[in-house]
């Protein structure tokens, strides 16, 4: 059994998470992920106070599709002081362990966890408190005929749905994609952990689908250096 669920417990970035199995432990890479959308607010912050007018904090709106234990969305609402995030996820034990978690961190008054699939019929509920700044997930993204190559403690322990992709890896990521024009503000960010074959199939994705608006802007990658992050925007119409 995983070390994560054998101690109950589990640090992310500055937070210390309860865990449990089958929902997905954070691995350490995702800490980056959480960097960028930090990053990119502070740039939008310090670009919007180089105007005329006077500017108040920001109070982003964060969406997250996957939350699985909560690390990412409450890693942002610890460095975000000013956020809220809508965070969701389609099983119930990955729901039920993000408010756990929020509550243990008092941030509970600034999350709203739905229990739900990303999918159309799940838009309006995504728009609680209006268009989104940012869209953020750790989605599937192993090929499936990948799957059977992971490691036995994984394949055991952990929720396999948080892990397998489809075919190309890409089949919640599509989805994502497919809803963020309708659920995000003019100019607002997606950012998404992907395998490293992913970043040029998105941006064939994206130029074949040139009607949702949405901009590959850049490729990070990970500590060991392979492409994992990607930062797609919305384009003002």
């Amino acid at each position: 059994m995983p070390v994560q669920y054998v101690l109950g417990e589990w640090d992310f970035r500055d937070l210390s998470l309860k865990m449990r199995p089958p929902v997905f432990i954070p691995r350490p890479e995702t800490e980056d992920l959480v960097s960028l959308v930090v990053e990119e607010e502070s740039l939008m912050y310090e670009k919007n106070s180089g105007l005329c007018f006077p500017v108040s904090a920001p109070h982003p709106v964060i969406l997250e599709i996957g939350c699985g234990s909560g690390a990412i969305a409450l890693s942002l609402l610890h460095k975000l002081p000013q956020s809220r995030v809508i965070a969701m996820d389609k099983e119930e034990a990955a729901v039920d362990l993000t408010r756990e978690n929020a509550h243990r961190l008092h941030l509970q008054e600034r999350i709203h966890v739905l229990h739900q699939d990303v999918s159309y019929s799940s838009a309006k509920q995504l728009l609680l408190w209006g268009p989104v700044d940012f869209i953020i997930s750790n989605p599937p993204y192993v090929f499936h005929e990948d799957m059977a190559s992971l490691d036995a403690e994984i394949l055991r322990y952990e929720d396999l749905d948080a892990l397998d992709g489809g075919d190309d890896g890409m089949r919640v990521i599509k989805t994502i994609l497919a809803l963020a024009p309708s659920l995000l503000k003019d100019s607002g960010n997606v950012f998404l952990e992907v395998d490293p074959r992913h970043p040029n199939m998105v941006k064939d994705w994206l130029q074949a689908h040139s009607n949702l608006l949405l901009v590959l802007r850049a490729v990070h990658k990970d500590f060991c250096g392979k492409p994992r992050f990607l930062h797609i925007q919305k384009q003002s119409r």
